[in-house]
């Protein structure tokens, strides 16, 4: 090579090694250091005279030392024309820095080795992160496995008490002769009944993951919408509140069924828990196809919500809005968790003492032989 090119070669390589933001390091053949620029010395703590004094085992840790001689040793007889690999040095303060580290061969114009250059990129941060979100997912997985326990115990209890209530169903009607034309007592037998159905589809939760598409089912959504109906209609009674069905008996959506149970009762409940006093309250469910989704509609003309002030936090966790003694912030948390679990959105106008929509998109139940279609729902495109 021409004299004026090895020098131009060795003022790159100077500029490089001296301002580099990453440690870069020459290491002889015997693993001593010979050079380290500055950035190293800034990595792990130690002053030029200390590299010097030392070979790159004394500042590794003892589990990566094998494997990085290892791959020293193939760089020396050629199997190999470099390596990366992670690692771990030790901070003059002990603590230990992880990082890439990129190694190469360098070799005179004879062929012969004449020493390592070393290059090293910090990590720490990432892998500290790394570490702690392991052990997010360690407590998650336990607590999932508590949970669970608590399914099967709760469920199992719930079970042995609707028993009882059935039985003691059963003896009211042999004793109170004409009961089982009683208009209470026959809400009460298909309360239990329904009861009774939810246990069953709790189970098969906790049974299940619905984390796969594939799980949902072809569900009728007027079914779901008179049952969810029938399970709260003393309550909507009692608080004056009509409710007026328009959802088509004729769209089929893809869900999970004891989600989508949940999703219907918790916006009726909401509803009309939260209905005025000052007006005849209404809720009404309507349905209608935007695009691959079947969206109902739940609209009442209740309190309504200050869309302004709680947009941002409309569905998170034990977030309410207005001053009910059996507030608790859950519902709306859940039902925006099994909407999206079952690959659907929700979303919310609503204005204060004039009343609430809720639009919740499912995914249309397509005709046999086709495909699930993942498009974004159309009235959220811009958002």
């Amino acid at each position: 090579m021409p004299s004026h090119l090895v020098a131009i070669k060795h003022t790159l390589f100077e500029n490089i090694f001296n301002h580099a933001p990453n440690g870069i390091a020459v290491m002889g053949l015997d693993f001593r250091w010979i050079r380290v620029n500055q950035s190293l010395m800034d990595l792990l703590g130690y002053s030029e005279d200390e590299f010097y004094a030392m070979t790159f085992p004394d500042i590794t840790h003892k589990d990566d030392i094998y494997s990085d001689k290892e791959q020293l040793g193939q760089l020396l007889n050629g199997t190999i024309q470099r390596y990366q690999i992670e690692k771990r040095y030790f901070h003059k303060t002990g603590k230990l820095i992880w990082v890439i580290l990129s190694v190469s061969l360098e070799i005179s114009e004879n062929g012969v080795p004449l020493y390592f250059v070393i290059q090293t990129n910090d990590v720490t941060r990432q892998r500290e992160m790394l570490i702690q979100m392991t052990a997010f997912t360690t407590i998650a997985n336990i607590q999932n496995e508590r949970l669970k326990d608590f399914a099967h115990i709760a469920t199992h209890d719930l079970r042995t008490h609707l028993g009882n209530l059935g039985v003691i169903t059963d003896f009211m009607q042999e004793d109170l002769p004409g009961i089982a034309q009683n208009d209470n007592f026959m809400m009460l037998r298909e309360a239990l009944s329904q009861l009774e159905s939810t246990i069953t589809d709790l189970n098969e939760v906790r049974n299940s993951d619905f984390g796969a598409q594939e799980q949902t089912l072809n569900l009728n959504l007027r079914e779901f919408v008179d049952n969810s109906i029938y399970n709260i209609n003393a309550i909507a009674l009692h608080q004056k509140c009509h409710i007026i069905n328009q959802v088509s008996d004729s769209f089929n959506v893809l869900g999970i069924p004891v989600y989508l149970n949940s999703i219907i009762l918790n916006l009726l409940t909401n509803a009309i828990k939260y209905s005025s006093k000052e007006r005849s309250s209404y809720v009404q469910l309507s349905s209608k196809i935007v695009d691959d989704f079947v969206v109902l509609e739940v609209s009442d003309n209740g309190l309504g919500i200050n869309m302004e002030a709680h947009r941002h936090e409309l569905f998170q966790f034990q977030k309410t809005f207005h001053q009910s003694a059996d507030s608790r912030g859950i519902g709306l948390f859940i039902t925006k968790n099994h909407v999206e679990s079952m690959g659907g959105q929700i979303t919310v106008e609503s204005r204060v003492n004039v009343g609430t929509t809720f639009r919740v998109f499912f995914r249309k139940a397509p005709p046999k032989g086709r495909g699930l279609h993942k498009k974004k729902p159309h009235a959220l495109e811009h958002e």
